[in-house]
């Protein structure tokens, strides 16, 4: 579980026992309920990671929403969202190994995330990452409910493929940008597992 959780998760628990103590019984459980329910979204299950070269990973858990042709300053490539609601794990991995080349914290609006324009205009963070291919981009974007994106990576660290990189609070949106030369494999309506199901494929170099 990520520590973070303990910080939302314990204090529902704490007032649930006090309810216990004074008989309200029917409020400690909804707090109880809730306290445990936190716990279960922070958790961070072990992933198997793909040791195949060229190997991109899905950077988060949920289901694709979105594959689409798309430029990015000026260099073709697509863009692949992906949704996670409440039950999903919300602990963002990167993509490929490579160098984190930047991260940019952008505010932003609190759209649903399976909506279209919540890639461009919801609350974010985008980061960089120079790889041996060639470089990638991927935004931890904020949802209706989730309202804090964080990243634990900073300019120019390095990243393993499959590599904790942040956590989004609460129901999100994780996008992901390659370029033309890279092969999507992953489908739309397809559910996957960060860090472990095979997003994409891309063994060329620029």
């Amino acid at each position: 579980m990520v520590k973070e959780g303990y910080k939302f998760g314990v204090p529902p628990l704490i007032v649930g026992v006090v309810a216990i103590i004074l008989g309200w019984k029917w409020i400690a459980g909804i707090v109880i309920f809730l306290g445990l329910f936190v716990f279960y979204f922070f958790r961070d299950p072990e992933r198997v990671i793909p040791s195949a070269a060229g190997t991109v990973v899905s950077p988060a858990d949920g289901h694709v929403v979105e594959i689409v042709e798309e430029a990015l300053d000026g260099k073709p490539g697509r863009r692949v969202s992906i949704f996670l609601s409440i039950w999903d794990v919300h602990v963002q991995r990167a993509p490929m190994q490579g160098r984190v080349a930047k991260v940019e914290y952008h505010p932003g609006r609190f759209y649903a995330a399976w909506k279209s324009s919540a890639s461009r205009e919801n609350e974010q963070n985008v980061i960089y990452i120079d790889t041996p291919q060639g470089g990638i981009v991927f935004k931890q974007i904020a949802g209706a409910v989730a309202r804090r994106v964080l990243c634990w990576k900073q300019e120019g660290e390095n990243v393993a493929l499959g590599e904790r990189v942040g956590m989004i609070r609460f129901g999100s949106r994780v996008d992901i940008w390659l370029p033309a030369a890279a092969e999507i494999v992953a489908r739309r309506g397809q559910m996957l597992k960060g860090g472990e199901s095979v997003l994409g494929k891309w063994n060329s170099t620029n």
